[in-house]
């Protein structure tokens, strides 16, 4: 049975959300949509499914670094064709990689196969949308993500063509984010609860770099992993745009804007450092 309230302004799209990539990055863009919806009970948070099926999607990073050719978009598709057939009518991936053509374009084909009437939302571009509005003058943004995802120009592009100019940290800093974020030792994919402290250093150091040596205006965490660890507003006096925070409140813009919670003064919160 369903019951409609009469506080309800209008009816919420389902939200679904392809998790596994990894695990611990669906649970946190769903704990970021639970942060970021108005409500004053049960009722009145969104209908939300995750699906999390991380033993079916093989690795992003491997497929575009060509490391195999099995390509997860067909996997990620079935699981969005499932969210879609399961009632889901706003869909969002918290995995940056994912989002290269070469893997989203086979994966939403398989979406559009089901007929069904499903709105998919970029945390490419909801992300870069919200650096454009954070730098309307345009500027310098430090940009850390996963070497697959710095080697498709994913974020490069896109913010270049919003007028802003994209900072990468040095090659040993790009790679050392990547042993944070996949290390089996200490990365945030082995450790996420608690993340361990050599990840989150490794994290800090390079964003460090970037607001120091390379005079950034802010700092884009580009793979969900790194909200995981890093967790701050600011660094070192420049503002931080976690991609996870952003989509969450995307999704609840799609599914009923009249739920989206204001976001408070972001200078109330310290720095790091």
């Amino acid at each position: 049975m369903i019951q409609r309230f009469a506080n309800h302004l209008s009816e919420p799209r389902p939200i679904g959300i392809v998790g596994g990539l990894g695990p611990y990055a669906g649970y946190d863009l769903v704990r970021k949509i639970f942060r970021w919806t108005k409500a004053d009970s049960d009722q009145d948070h969104l209908p939300l499914m995750l699906h999390s099926f991380p033993g079916w999607i093989p690795e992003r990073p491997a497929y575009l670094l060509g490391r195999t050719r099995e390509n997860p978009g067909e996997d990620i598709g079935s699981v969005m064709a499932q969210l879609a057939r399961n009632g889901a009518r706003v869909i969002g991936m918290p995995c940056n990689t994912a989002h290269s053509p070469r893997i989203l374009d086979v994966a939403l084909e398989r979406l559009r196969e089901t007929g069904l009437d499903v709105t998919f939302v970029s945390i490419i571009e909801s992300a870069v949308r919200q650096v454009r509005e954070l730098c309307p003058n345009g500027g310098r943004v430090g940009l850390m993500g996963t070497v697959a995802t710095l080697r498709e120009r994913l974020y490069q592009d896109a913010l270049e063509a919003a007028g802003l100019e994209p900072a990468l940290p040095d090659d040993d800093d790009c790679e050392l984010v990547q042993r944070a974020i996949s290390d089996p030792d200490f990365g945030v994919k082995a450790f996420s609860d608690p993340v361990s402290p050599r990840a989150r250093r490794i994290l800090l150091d390079a964003a460090r770099r970037l607001a120091e040596e390379k005079r950034v205006s802010l700092i884009l965490l580009g793979c969900t992993e790194i909200p995981v660890a890093v967790t701050e507003s600011h660094l070192w006096g420049v503002p931080v745009v976690d991609a996870t925070s952003v989509l969450a409140r995307e999704l609840i813009r799609a599914s009923c804007p009249e739920r989206l919670k204001e976001p408070s003064n972001p200078q109330s919160e310290k720095d790091s450092a």
